[in-house]
């Protein structure tokens, strides 16, 4: 709570899959090999080519959703969500919409002395996009280079619920998404090479206003100092906007780390506008309730709950 308003931000994090191929083809997921190497007709969406699913890539969903406290269901599914970009030679990314892999998760934090639960609204599996280079070629200021090879390698989003109040609980929760994905070895957690991203959803109101502020959606956060610097700036200009009598826009924006503030990117879209349908391509996931818990076995005693056992907790 900022004196005399509610902050109320959610954050999604994108994480990227330790698999040696892509999720559904057999590609190459190296980091830092020559641009469009590592591409093939099936992640660069071809006629004809079909996907397959990765199973390691599943079975790591699966662990990272059970360390997030999160139940699996025994069914989901996969969906195409539209939309169009250059970095996106498919036209469209498989993702899952209304039938996640996992649902209802929670992580705790301690920021200042004291223990809080974020509650984790959704885990879902999706391919990661390709990359469009804006700079380091000596025609970037008016050419756009694109690199296929981190098309389809696979992600975790994972969606907190709106249950953080501050930037500085933000740095908590992902300094502590972090260490649980790197410790149950499913995720690098390298944020410069962008195996761990993270978009901000924030609003304001004023503490005694009944209905939550307009959302804004902070996009492409890629270290932890970034995160919180942008949800600071954000915070006060939009307390900035609402003092003086304005109305916070719904729109998506970038933070800019020259000049330190978030800048406009777009309006900010509504799941409708991805146009979501179910996969045509590709079965229900289904996965065994036994399944489940034989990747339950292999997971290690968490870093939370062995200082918890030994009865050291920070």
């Amino acid at each position: 709570m900022v004196e005399g308003f509610k902050v109320v931000i959610g954050l999604e994090c994108h994480a990227q899959l330790l698999t040696k191929t892509k999720i559904f083809c057999s590609c190459s997921t190296r980091f830092g090999d020559a641009p469009n190497l590592n591409t093939c007709p099936v992640c660069l969406g071809l006629p004809g080519a079909l996907p397959v699913l990765n199973r390691e890539a599943l079975s790591m969903a699966v662990r990272a959703a059970l360390a997030l406290n999160c139940t699996v269901n025994p069914e989901s599914q996969w969906a195409r969500k539209n939309y169009f970009y250059p970095d996106l030679p498919k036209g469209y990314q498989i993702s899952q919409f209304d039938r996640p892999l996992a649902a209802n998760g929670v992580v705790d934090i301690e920021v200042n002395g004291t223990t809080r639960r974020i509650g984790i609204q959704r885990v879902h599996m999706e391919e990661d996009a390709g990359k469009s280079l804006h700079e380091g070629f000596p025609d970037s200021d008016h050419i756009t280079y694109l690199d296929f090879n981190r098309t389809g390698v696979p992600l975790i989003e994972i969606v907190s619920q709106p249950d953080i109040r501050s930037s500085e609980q933000a740095y908590a929760y992902m300094t502590r998404l972090k260490q649980i994905l790197e410790y149950i070895e499913v995720c690098d957690g390298n944020m410069e090479e962008g195996s761990l991203r993270c978009d901000a959803n924030v609003s304001v109101c004023e503490a005694t206003a009944e209905k939550l502020g307009t959302r804004v959606e902070v996009k492409n956060l890629n270290s932890f100092r970034f995160l919180q610097k942008a949800l600071d700036y954000e915070i006060d200009r939009q307390i900035e906007v609402v003092h003086g009598g304005g109305a916070v826009l719904q729109e998506t924006r970038l933070w800019n780390s020259s000049s330190e503030r978030t800048v406009p990117m777009r309006s900010k879209e509504e799941a409708h506008d991805y146009r979501y349908f179910p996969e045509p391509d590709l079965p229900l996931l289904t996965v065994e309730p036994a399944w489940i818990e034989e990747v339950r076995r292999t997971l290690p005693e968490l870093p939370e709950d062995r200082r918890r056992n030994n009865g050291c907790y920070v």
